[in-house]
């Protein structure tokens, strides 16, 4: 079923392969923001930082098919993603991935989180890295991208002797496909996502022997070449020993502050979902490439 979605994949990215090279001749007269998406790699020697936030709260929940309120519970994640170009193609990147967690529980505010604290209702901690490899598998599509990464938990527990949970402690190994396509005007630029995960290694972790398969579509607007407004949809659905799904819409904007930093503001809704949570998620990112 894997090796059919991939083949479905490729075929389509092959349709727009085309585009992609009249795409590659006017990039360097873009800005940072319109040519550096997710799907493009980086030169050799050159580097990406990025520090992405993301706060989630959620107040609803939907478990055995009931939907009902629940008491809040709130999750801060907090990681930085650090890439470099070493192929003399510019078709291999290396990095490192770093997440940071702060949780609560029991109808402690949204904000609590920012407390840092480590209490009966809260719990903080570095919870994963990642080695992680980034490359561009077709050299006549340069804009498509995999991104492949190791997660390995830092925490022996999910959740401590109060019952607050931090994060899994399965490993996690990762695959994100990346293609985005420009418009001819140039003013719209559409960009998917499909990320895919096997989590193994834990029988206590709820993740343990569990497939996730999440896509999402962006589209964005630049008003100027250097903001960008965007709206997106995205699903995630977990297979194996334990199974939930969700759907969530969303909208924000990116804006380039200087040559080599940009800022980066989102906002989504868990419209749906079954066996999980339903509440928002505020997001806020700074990148530097140089």
């Amino acid at each position: 079923m894997k090796k059919q979605q991939l083949k479905i994949l490729i075929t389509i990215l092959s349709f727009f392969s085309i585009h992609s090279y009249a795409q590659e001749d006017v990039d360097a007269s873009k800005s940072n923001i319109q040519t550096y998406t997710p799907s493009k790699l980086l030169n050799k020697g050159q580097w990406d930082i990025k520090f992405f936030n993301n706060l989630y709260t959620e107040t609803e929940g939907n478990y055995n098919g009931v939907k009902s309120d629940k008491v809040r519970e709130t999750y801060f994640t907090s990681t930085l993603d650090i890439f470099t170009g070493i192929s003399d193609n510019n078709r291999l990147n290396i990095g490192l991935l770093l997440e940071y967690r702060s949780n609560t529980k029991n109808g402690e505010n949204a904000t609590s989180v920012f407390g840092f604290n480590d209490d009966v209702n809260s719990r903080n901690g570095l919870s994963s890295f990642a080695p992680a490899l980034k490359w561009q598998p077709i050299e006549s599509i340069g804009n498509f991208s995999i991104q492949s990464a190791f997660h390995i938990p830092v925490i022996s527990d999910e959740s401590d002797e109060n019952g607050v949970y931090l994060d899994q402690t399965a490993y996690t190994f990762q695959n994100r496909f990346f293609y985005d396509y420009t418009l001819p005007s140039g003013d719209w630029q559409l960009f998917t996502e499909l990320n895919t995960e096997y989590n193994f290694g834990d029988k206590e972790s709820f993740a343990n022997k569990t497939f996730v398969l999440a896509p999402g579509v962006f589209m964005s607007y630049f008003p100027t070449d250097k903001s960008t407004i965007l709206g997106f949809v995205q699903h995630y659905q977990r297979f194996g020993d334990f199974t939930q799904n969700f759907s969530s819409v969303g909208f924000g904007g990116k804006y380039q502050l200087s040559n080599a930093l940009n800022l980066e503001a989102l906002y989504s809704k868990f419209v749906r979902g079954n066996d999980t949570g339903l509440g928002q998620s505020f997001n806020i990112g700074l990148r530097i490439l140089f």
